[in-house]
């Protein structure tokens, strides 16, 4: 079935949700995306990292649905990470603007490290 390319996993750690994007990330991703993202808000969550570690593929209609990600991160005043990504995808997400909006870090630690700095708490 193709909407079971992709499976989404909420975690928590050092005070920031971790998004676990695992498969491939196309339209049919669009609701559980859209549901977890909306999950760690309605938790209070300000830090949030995507992790694509375990990702294949993402295609336009993917890109698409990160880009609403982006643009509710910045309305809700939250802080947005991405990690995991392949060097093929972080060329990517450069090209079409979401590094602007979303720190690209190679590994989840990096990444937590980094908001850390922002101050998220343990």
């Amino acid at each position: 079935m193709l909407e079971d390319e992709l499976t989404v996993n909420i975690r928590h750690r050092d005070g920031v949700a971790i998004i676990d994007l695992i498969g491939d990330v196309t339209t049919f991703a669009e609701e559980k995306i859209n549901g977890a993202y909306r999950q760690v808000t309605a938790k209070g969550d300000r830090f949030i990292l995507l992790n694509f570690r375990q990702n294949d593929y993402i295609n336009s209609a993917g890109i698409a649905i990160l880009i609403g990600i982006v643009t509710e991160v910045n309305q809700n005043g939250q802080k947005l990470a991405v990690s995991g990504l392949s060097p093929h995808f972080q060329k990517i997400f450069r090209m079409v603007g979401l590094a602007q909006y979303a720190e690209i870090y190679q590994t989840e630690e990096e990444a937590l490290s980094a908001f850390k700095r922002l101050g998220a708490v343990e």
